[in-house]
């Protein structure tokens, strides 16, 4: 007999490299899942480790073993924290996504470090994690693995749209759940806003202030990317060998660049959430990014962008990591080949207990 209510940690470590989520989450099954976010906080890297994930996608084997070992006692002390901190004792389940060092489906092979055994011998709970390598076993993305939260959570908006390191969309199409992601987010933004010596582009204002160059924009939009069907999938190689390359071509100021690439991210997601009078939920750090936000709005002018909280805007991954455990220890099908293109359904995530 499943329970009816479930209390859980989500982890979440994106690639944009804001840090850690973590969120203490009571999920609700009496008829319908409903959530409350009792907990939560974001953990930022120490520059030691941002320096270490930033460039772990060029580690040999058995760099990337001895990475895996320590990011798993990284995340054991952070997760050891966030209980203690918050005084938490009633705890179903700690459902950790790790972080993606290699993503490569077409190769069948994807790799998140911090799912290791010996996550469960540091934190006494039951452990869910690692949710993404069975379906490139089963030929699928590994990715998106959020809509099956949007549809069981987030049924009443038309698309669900979050802005992290990438954006990836999920909506109902014919009866069933797509998703995929559409372009590079954060993990551009955040590289010239960089470049300029901020962590970030605080609401977009550094884009505002550029230029859009033409021309750089019409390449970005002809990248073949774009045009391939879904389901697919985007990791930091498509940045590092397609987006970075193409964008340094370009002998013009960081700061328009940032404008040019804030316009193509709005074009891209304009073109896929095209339907009018719709209402599109959007959750993700660059929910904060205002110009973004209003430069998304000029491309979708009927469109309702429903923003919610803080809370949700932050953790809505984290939250979802979470529900994916849950549904993981109930054997229930969390990864929709409708979405991801695997051979089918399945229930995906180890379960250490």
């Amino acid at each position: 007999m499943f329970k009816e209510y479930y209390n859980v940690i989500g982890v979440m470590s994106g690639t944009s490299l804001d840090g850690v989520d973590l969120a203490y989450i009571k999920f609700n099954n009496s008829g319908r899942w409903s959530f409350t976010i009792c907990a939560s906080e974001t953990i930022s890297y120490p520059t030691e480790w941002l320096t270490k994930l930033k460039n772990a996608i060029h580690f040999n084997p058995a760099e990337l073993d001895e990475l895996n070992v320590s990011y798993t006692k990284l995340l054991a002390s952070l997760i050891s924290e966030f209980i203690s901190n918050h005084n938490l004792t009633a705890i179903d389940a700690i459902c950790s996504h790790g972080h993606t060092i290699l993503h490569q489906p077409q190769n069948g092979f994807t790799l998140q470090i911090g799912n290791l055994p010996i996550l469960r011998e540091l934190v006494p709970h039951t452990i869910v994690c690692d949710f993404r390598v069975q379906d490139v076993q089963l030929g699928g993305q590994g990715a998106p693995l959020v809509p099956i939260g949007d549809e069981l959570l987030f049924s009443e908006y038309d698309y669900c749209l979050n802005l992290g390191g990438f954006s990836n969309v999920s909506f109902s199409e014919n009866g069933h759940r797509v998703a995929f992601d559409i372009s590079p987010v954060n993990t551009v933004l955040n590289f010239y806003a960089n470049d300029l010596g901020f962590p970030y582009d605080d609401g977009g204002g550094i884009a505002k202030s550029g230029t859009i160059h033409h021309e750089l924009l019409q390449k970005l939009n002809d990248l073949d990317f774009y045009k391939a069907p879904y389901p697919k999938s985007l990791g930091m190689e498509f940045v590092n060998e397609e987006i970075f390359p193409l964008m340094e071509s370009f002998a013009i100021e960081s700061k328009d660049k940032l404008c040019t690439f804030v316009e193509h991210i709005a074009m891209q997601i304009a073109m896929i959430c095209s339907k009018p009078q719709s209402k599109l939920f959007i959750t993700g750090g660059g929910t904060y990014n205002a110009f973004l936000i209003a430069r998304l709005q000029h491309y979708l002018p009927t469109t309702a962008l429903i923003i919610p909280n803080d809370q949700t805007i932050q953790f809505k991954e984290a939250l979802i990591f979470g529900f994916l455990g849950v549904l993981r220890l109930r054997n229930e099908i969390n990864i929709l080949s409708s979405v991801t293109g695997a051979t089918k359904n399945h229930s995906s995530g180890v379960i250490f207990k």
